[in-house]
């Protein structure tokens, strides 16, 4: 590549920029413009690519309404409900709290679509209630929470899936099915991990719940529970689109708040409402961004171009996924995911899509692994955010978040190498993929 051409130059742009602290949507317009402006395009276009691609995506409407709807759930008494659940179910055994930290991870991803807003939020608290009385060291319980936050964005409701879907033409509802699996399996590896450390480290017993509670337990985090449920039902069962099921999902969880549980304040909606369209906006400025570089980067032919370098090294469908694993994985490192689903990803699908790959199975693949690209040293985002919430040197954090990450590797594999793992419930569904 021509390292004076047109491309060349608005990628070092957008890498500058982005360093400078420009945030990275805003980059790759100012460099989208300069490559059109290098090139004697219109530079109009970029503008034009923008609102097209913001206003004729109706999956993109998923976005706003998954992330209000988990805004609402944290601003009352719903989290609190939720994990007395998860400690009724698991606190009773050797290292309970460290096990409802993973459970809590499965509950709470029907609510939120953000790894890094589920470390901040209910991470936040498993990371006082485990260190509360020295009862875990601080460093393994922000290693355990920044681990746990990696399941939410890939169980139903997932935002990087809306997203993928928007970029790749999947079917949402089937790949919202599709991460049931892939999510149950890292959580579980998680928990076996925990299971050999509660033994190993010799981790307390906590208080058990006695079993005469558990039905109120239960049936006072009920309505919360059902949200995934009801979602997944309503979608399977064509009574609502995907994007139908966020407005649903944020109707309904302001319901529970207001009518049912009574637990939110107007002044705790106001912020709820405020908060979410901060976020929404923050990635909806990324979504823009990526939409007018990904114009950029078809005009350069990029993807065309690095299927046919691919096709050249004759790999087969899954040398071509171990390999996209490899890239991901270490692109996760140092690139927000959104980032590399709206960048990255776009010039991979058509060599999958060439290989005969099925794009349900990539889709989630992907976003697995994107997800531990975020707990992946030296540069996961969500060890530095760990490290600032738990005040612990990263050395520590990273020593003990090594062990969670071999298995949670080691499932993505059996994800890679097993696509019946993460198609069989869709297929079991009408999936012809």
């Amino acid at each position: 590549m021509n390292l004076a051409s047109p491309f060349s130059l608005s990628v070092v742009a957008i890498t500058a920029l982005a360093l400078l602290g420009l945030p990275i949507g805003h980059s790759m317009i100012a460099g989208s413009i300069l490559y059109l402006w290098l090139a004697g395009l219109d530079m109009g276009t970029s503008a034009e690519q923008l609102l097209n691609g913001l206003y004729t995506s109706y999956i993109l409407l998923a976005v706003p309404m998954f992330i209000l709807a988990a805004e609402l759930m944290n601003a009352g008494t719903m989290t609190d409900r939720l994990l007395q659940f998860c400690n009724a179910v698991v606190g009773r055994f050797r290292g309970g709290l460290a096990q409802v930290n993973v459970l809590q991870s499965i509950i709470f991803a029907g609510m939120s679509g953000s790894a890094i807003a589920d470390a901040a939020g209910t991470g936040k608290m498993m990371q006082q209630l485990m260190t509360r009385d020295g009862k875990y060291p601080a460093s393994y319980a922000a290693a355990l929470t920044a681990v746990t936050s990696v399941v939410g964005p890939i169980i139903p409701p997932s935002i990087p899936l809306v997203i993928y879907a928007l970029i790749s033409d999947a079917s949402i509802g089937y790949l919202f099915i599709a991460g049931i699996v892939p999510g149950l399996l890292l959580a579980l590896s998680q928990m076996i991990i925990v299971a050999i450390d509660a033994r190993r480290k010799n981790f307390p017993v906590e208080k058990p719940v006695p079993l005469r509670e558990l039905p109120g337990i239960t049936l006072r985090a009920f309505p919360a529970l059902m949200l995934p449920v009801v979602l997944l039902v309503g979608i399977r069962g064509g009574v609502m689109t995907p994007t139908e099921a966020a407005a649903v999902a944020a109707g309904y969880a302001l319901l529970i708040s207001v009518a049912i549980y009574r637990s939110v304040t107007p002044g705790q909606l106001y912020h709820a409402l405020l908060n979410s369209a901060r976020t929404t906006a923050s990635i909806g400025m990324l979504i823009a961004g990526a939409l007018v570089f990904n114009y950029v980067v078809t005009v350069e032919n990029i993807p065309q171009s690095l299927s046919v370098i691919l096709k050249s090294w004759d790999l087969s469908p899954m040398g071509f996924l171990i390999l996209v694993n490899i890239l991901l994985l270490i692109l996760g490192c140092v690139l927000e995911g959104t980032t590399i689903l709206l960048v990255i990803v776009p010039v991979l699908i058509p060599t999958a899509q060439a290989l005969g790959v099925d794009m349900v199975h990539f889709g989630v693949m992907v976003v697995v692994n994107i997800m531990l690209g975020l707990v992946t040293p030296p540069y996961g985002l969500l060890l530095f955010i760990m490290t600032r919430i738990a005040e612990v040197p990263l050395r520590d954090l990273v020593h003990d978040v090594m062990p969670f990450l071999y298995a949670m590797i080691a499932a993505l594999m059996l994800i890679t190498f097993f696509p019946s793992l993460v198609l069989w419930l869709p297929r079991l569904l009408g999936y012809q993929g």
